[in-house]
């Protein structure tokens, strides 16, 4: 029943990339443009600072949102990351997920409230965050690499697109679940829709948004390796190194590196959501 193909699905996307790279190059620089700036100055300072301040701060930020002990790990850790030999890699991954979270958190949060507050939008959005989820992210490396070149730019790119929905879920679950009587007296009391959403909706949906905003955390780390294979820097190089050349002890260093850079990022940002 099956022997033909009857829908070219695969020519007609071929096609509409092809249609995009050749007419709207300079739309897609465009948008390239902010993230390259935002990656690079951020990739350039944090390896130009020295480590030992960048220590330091990442263990005030977890004393001061967490407690001693998880300020102590985050020293012994890092510390840890220099001595295996880490570091640039690791001061690139940190720009590259801090880029990556700066944008998502500049659309996602937008997107999360409007669909928060409005039914249409929220069932207009769902089927797309749906498809960004579901997407292997292999599967849209190809378009990404062929509007925007490779690089650590492009592996940005990507996890935006692979750790934005969390986000906007979670925000826009945070603003639903504020209480409506909690509304309609702020709206009984003068308040303009401005108003209800900065002092009251917000407010009470910031806990929903810090979690949205560890999972979009953990997500980016998650992409590092992916992001690799189309040329990013970072932790996932000597993963992907490791991996071409079957040098096991170097996949396995930058696998542990991507940990540990992950579990003090996720406990400072859970601490974050619950100080909030």
């Amino acid at each position: 029943m099956f022997e033909d193909k009857v829908i070219p699905l695969d020519s007609w996307v071929s096609q509409a990339v092809d249609f995009l790279v050749e007419n709207y190059r300079e739309f897609f620089q465009t948008i390239k443009w902010p993230v390259e700036k935002t990656l690079n100055a951020l990739d350039v300072g944090l390896n130009a600072v020295h480590p030992l301040i960048i220590i330091a701060v990442i263990a005030a930020l977890a004393y001061r949102f967490a407690s001693k002990g998880l300020a102590l790990f985050s020293v012994v850790t890092l510390v840890l990351i220099g001595l295996l030999g880490l570091w640039e890699d690791t001061m690139t991954t940190l720009a590259m997920v801090l880029s990556s979270v700066l944008f998502c958190m500049l659309a996602g949060v937008p997107l999360g409230i409007c669909s928060g507050r409005s039914d249409r939008f929220e069932a207009g959005l769902r089927p797309v965050l749906d498809a960004m989820q579901t997407t292997p992210a292999f599967v849209y490396l190809v378009p990404i690499v062929m509007l925007f070149s490779v690089g650590n730019v492009a592996g940005v790119l990507a996890t935006i697109v692979f750790a934005l929905p969390p986000l906007i879920r979670l925000t826009s679950l945070g603003i639903r679940q504020v209480h409506p009587e909690l509304v309609e007296a702020a709206q009984a009391f003068g308040a303009t829709r401005w108003q209800v959403l900065h002092k009251v909706q917000i407010p009470l949906a910031m806990p929903s948004i810090m979690a949205g905003l560890n999972q979009t955390i953990m997500m980016a780390l998650s992409m590092v390796v992916i992001a690799a294979l189309i040329g990013a820097g970072g932790l996932g190089s000597p993963v992907i190194l490791g991996l071409n050349t079957l040098d096991i002890g170097m996949a396995v260093i930058g696998g542990f590196g991507i940990v540990l850079l992950a579990v003090i990022l996720d406990r400072i940002t859970q601490a974050m959501a619950q100080k909030k």
